[in-house]
Order: structure tokens, then C-alpha cells, then sequence
């Protein structure tokens, strides 16, 4: 299955019967990035709400990852069978759908892409569109497979720190990760975790899709990824993904997400 696809190949997709298609856009986000596109939707859209139903409520950081049940519930309500075949987008061009890809692999779903370009790209296309969601009339069967090795927590960071043989990459802007720009987020410390290279999300990006493969493989040389077991982290893990999908397209190392991100580096660590 194709990590990622484009809107001529989801249009050739649409009458699939296995097809899933899940709007991840969100209202706001901490990159400051607005969309012209809130009130359309592809043709057959479904809603994956990030923020209520597929992050951990009782988590005193924002975007964390839900449990695999809580995850298997509520894709069972928007109708995701074990068989689906999902395609997530978001109405800015490649932002939460990154994060949305991450959760359906770490829960263990196969046939997942994403839509280089999101509905931008479609958009752009003149391709079919509707002005709201389809509605889910049958509860689906998916199933949670946790893939463990996906994520890393605060101590698997911290016990990296030192390791030659990994490497933390951090998605946030330059002036964030220096520490020379405040952080989005009210009262939390700039900076940057100890020994972490730099790769902000929009360097893996041309006019929101993904870079050629050739010019993602010098993106990551350049901060020597060679044999190394890949951390990825950002503010809150959602820019995170977009860096940790790229490197899925170019790259065989084993990777993770820091789930936590900065927001809890900073809030926990002095």
C-alpha cells in the first residue's frame, strides 16, 4: 500500500467499496497556518476528529496518543472495518493527516495512505467535492494491534541522550529550536533536547506535498541519519509525524515519535 497518493489516484479510488476517506483537519493550530478550505469536504468524506476522539482527554499534554481501545472505538463509529482501506487528508495540504497516518500504523492498520497535497491538491484538481460529511450507518469491526517500538516515552529519551547509535529530530522551526522565538504555548521554557538535530516540518515540503524522494534523502544526509534508530519529535507530536513520514518514503531505520514532544520535555525537565 502506498504511504502516500495522489488526487488522481484517489479518484480512480473512489467507487472502491473498501475505501475509507477521514478529513483529519482541525480549526486551529500552533503553526499559525489557516486554510480556505473549512467548509468543503471530498466527495464521501468521513470526520476524524483529532482533538476529541483520538486524543488522551485525561492527558495533561495536548495531542497525546489514545490508548489502543479508546482508538478502536471510536474507529469502529466512524465505520472503519479491519478491511478498509483509509485515506486521511486535511484542508491545509499535509498536517494532521501526518499524525493521523502515524496512529492507524501504531495501531497496527496496513492499508492506510495519506493524500499528497490534501484537498488543496484536490481542490486543484476540480475533483468531487460535498459540503458535508456522509454519514456512518454501520459500526465498523476494526480491531487494535499495538505497535509498541513506534513510540517513545520521556525515559526512553532521556536514555538516549548519549547513544551514538540514535538520533532525536526535531520538526519545530529554527528560531524555536535555538531558542530565540517564544514557544506558541503560554509559560513554557524554549530550547531544545540536549545532542537533537533540526529538521522543521515545512524542509520536507514544496506548496504542501512532500519533496521529491531525492531531495527528502539530502534533508536527512545532512544531519547523518546513517544506522541510526530515529526519535521524532516537535511541540506536541503533530509536526513530528509529518518529518517521521517523510522518512518513511527514503529511509528503513527504525523510528519512533516522542510523543511528548517539547511541551512535556520543557514542562518536566530543567
Amino acid at each position: 500500500m502506498h504511504i502516500i497518493i495522489s488526487a488522481e489516484q484517489l479518484k480512480e479510488e473512489l467507487e472502491n467499496e473498501n475505501l475509507i476517506i477521514l478529513d483529519c483537519s482541525t480549526k486551529s493550530n500552533k503553526a499559525g497556518i489557516e486554510s480556505k478550505y473549512q467548509n468543503i469536504k471530498i466527495k464521501g468524506a468521513r470526520y476524524f476528529d483529532l482533538k476529541n476522539d483520538f486524543s488522551e482527554k485525561n492527558s495533561k499534554f495536548p495531542n497525546t496518543l489514545p490508548n489502543p481501545n479508546q482508538f478502536e472505538i471510536n474507529a469502529r463509529k466512524i465505520g472503519i472495518n479491519k478491511s478498509s482501506y483509509v485515506v486521511l487528508y486535511d484542508d491545509i495540504g499535509i498536517y494532521t493527516s501526518a499524525r493521523a497516518w502515524w496512529m492507524f500504523k501504531i495501531m497496527g492498520h496496513k492499508n492506510v495512505s495519506v493524500l499528497n497535497g490534501g484537498l488543496p491538491e484536490w481542490m486543484n484538481k476540480n475533483f468531487p467535492i460535498q459540503k458535508d460529511y456522509s454519514p456512518v450507518y454501520i459500526k465498523g469491526n476494526f480491531k487494535s494491534d499495538f505497535q509498541k517500538n513506534m513510540i517513545s516515552d520521556i525515559e526512553n529519551v532521556k536514555s538516549n541522550l548519549n547513544n551514538k547509535n540514535s538520533l532525536l529530530i526535531d520538526a519545530r522551526t529554527p528560531g524555536r529550536f535555538s531558542g530565540k522565538e517564544e514557544e506558541p504555548r503560554k509559560n513554557l521554557r524554549s530550547g531544545n533536547i540536549p545532542n537533537s538535530k533540526n529538521i522543521p516540518f515545512e524542509y520536507v515540503l514544496n506548496a504542501g506535498k512532500f519533496k521529491e524522494k531525492s531531495e527528502l534523502k539530502l534533508i536527512f544526509k545532512k544531519v547523518n541519519t546513517e544506522s541510526k534508530e530515529l526519535i521524532f519529535s516537535c511541540g506536541s507530536g503533530v509536526t513530528a509525524c509529518i518529518v517521521y513520514l517523510a522518512s518513511e518514503l527514503v529511509l528503513n531505520n527504525n523510528k519512533s515519535v516522542y510523543d511528548g514532544s517539547w511541551t512535556e520535555w520543557a514542562s518536566l525537565v530543567q
